[in-house]
């Protein structure tokens, strides 16, 4: 007999409970999955905040090297513009004895940011060898924000004329079938103070430098001559004879040409130079120019020496020569000779022709920068120095626009910046790397640069930077 309908009834509603705990397990699931949702997007925010924050350091930090870049820039622009002899370059710094300093604060980097590069100066006024220290500590930071700070180090030293041995505009050749090119230092110490050094095998080194701003195959004309040191082209390779040789101390034995001491990306400014407009008008010279100890500046038309002749220089003495481009400004023929005794020296400007022969120019002195010519014509290959002798020269020639030829078979010492360069017979040519530092009238450029990431480079600097 069937159970009555009650009792179906509560057969029916015993059997719901299985449901709801099904329901309760399923949320329950529910929100373990919220719960590891929740926990995964806190992670990934905060994950992003994390990112956010280092890449807004990481902008300070490189903010910040810039704002020290900018403040030692400010600095070497107060050097250059002393010296083109601006008597107010330090007026905004602040000064004591040879150190100075200065504060800029005025950089706009937006976001409500703080920033402010601090420089010092540690010699304002530098001598003629002097390599002048900067040092710039920047910060950049916003409220709230840990400031990001940097500090630079940065060592100047005046720029050069003569930074190299032989250098061209244009093309430098060799004619000679054993011509050389090596180098030594006459001021090895850095102290002019000292005797300086001659030139001799056992002081010899490898950085002859021979360089053209030209991107031509033929821009350095090697033929046969032997290179002890470096060349460089703007852009095409040195023709190097069956003879010759590029070479250096590290180049291992049979190595004719060692590519290591060649580079194509050579390039260099090549400013004219403009002639003083004083000094004493002479229409002609006699046997002797200048007064022993005394620095004396002429205005002469030309010098033309002959036979027996000598020009014997007393003092420091400059010469201006007023001949025009196409006529010879310097004309020294037959056993004539312009003579530079130990002590004296000799600096000229011209912007004629420059023929040297007989016995040539004598310098006495063991450094060729004793010896200065200046080319200062403005036409590419309108002026021409010929320089004939089998003696020794010691000179530095500068003459951007002038092509410039040595004949001979004697040494040549100093250095050649020139359109055109050729050495023709057997010279050879010994760079004085004492040169880099003699151009006490050159602006400054960047020697060593460094950031002071270390507590212990930076520690030295930390306090000058202290209450300013």
């Amino acid at each position: 007999m069937p159970p009555p309908a009650s009792h179906r009834r509560r057969r029916r509603t015993l059997r719901r409970p299985p449901a709801r705990r099904q329901r309760g397990a399923v949320l329950i699931v529910a929100l373990l999955l919220a719960a590891l949702i929740a926990v995964g997007l806190g992670s990934y925010l905060n994950l992003n905040l994390s990112s956010s924050r280092l890449a807004k350091r990481t902008f300070n930090g490189y903010a910040a090297l810039n704002l020290a870049e900018a403040g030692a820039e400010e600095a070497v622009w107060s050097f250059n513009r002393t010296q083109r002899g601006d008597t107010d370059a330090w007026s905004k710094w602040t000064t004591k004895g040879s150190a100075a300093w200065q504060t800029f604060a005025d950089f706009n980097l937006g976001a409500n940011s703080t920033n402010w590069v601090k420089v010092y100066v540690d010699n304002h006024t530098p001598g003629t060898n002097a390599r002048p220290k900067i040092v710039a500590q920047a910060s950049v930071g916003a409220p709230g924000e840990a400031p990001v700070t940097k500090m630079l180090e940065v060592t100047l030293r005046r720029r050069s004329l003569f930074a190299n041995g032989l250098v061209a505009k244009d093309t430098v050749s060799f004619a000679g079938a054993v011509a050389s090119v090596d180098s030594w230092n006459s001021d090895p110490d850095g102290n002019a103070a000292t005797a300086p050094v001659p030139y001799s095998a056992a002081v010899r080194n490898d950085r002859g430098s021979v360089a053209s701003a030209a991107v031509i195959n033929s821009a350095v004309l090697v033929n046969q001559a032997n290179i002890w040191g470096n060349v460089a082209t703007g852009g095409g390779q040195p023709e190097v004879g069956t003879n010759g040789t590029i070479r250096g101390v590290d180049t291992p034995t049979g190595v004719k040409v060692d590519p290591k001491k060649i580079s194509t990306d050579f390039n260099a400014d090549f400013d004219v130079l403009t002639a003083p407009v004083d000094g004493t008008i002479l229409k002609t010279v006699g046997a002797t120019l200048g007064i022993a100890g005394t620095k004396t500046k002429w205005r002469i038309p030309s010098i033309a020496l002959k036979g027996s002749d000598t020009l014997t220089i007393l003092g420091d003495v400059t010469i201006v020569l007023t001949a025009g481009t196409g006529t010879n400004a310097i004309d020294v023929a037959g056993t004539a000779q312009i003579i530079v005794p130990a002590g004296s020296k000799l600096t000229i400007y011209v912007e004629a022709h420059v023929k040297i022969a007989g016995k040539g120019l004598a310098n006495g002195n063991v450094q060729p920068i004793s010896c200065q010519i200046y080319g200062v014509s403005t036409s590419p290959g309108g002026q021409e120095f010929e320089i004939v002798g089998n003696g020794s020269l010691a000179a530095v020639v500068y003459a951007p626009n002038g092509n410039v030829e040595i004949k001979g078979n004697g040494d040549v010492m100093g250095s050649i910046v020139a359109n055109k360069i050729k050495l023709a017979g057997n010279a050879a040519f010994h760079y004085d790397e004492s040169l880099t530092e003699r151009d006490s009238n050159q602006p400054f450029a960047i020697s060593k640069w460094r950031e002071l990431t270390r507590a212990i480079d930076r520690a030295p600097f930390e306090a000058i930077f202290q209450g300013w």
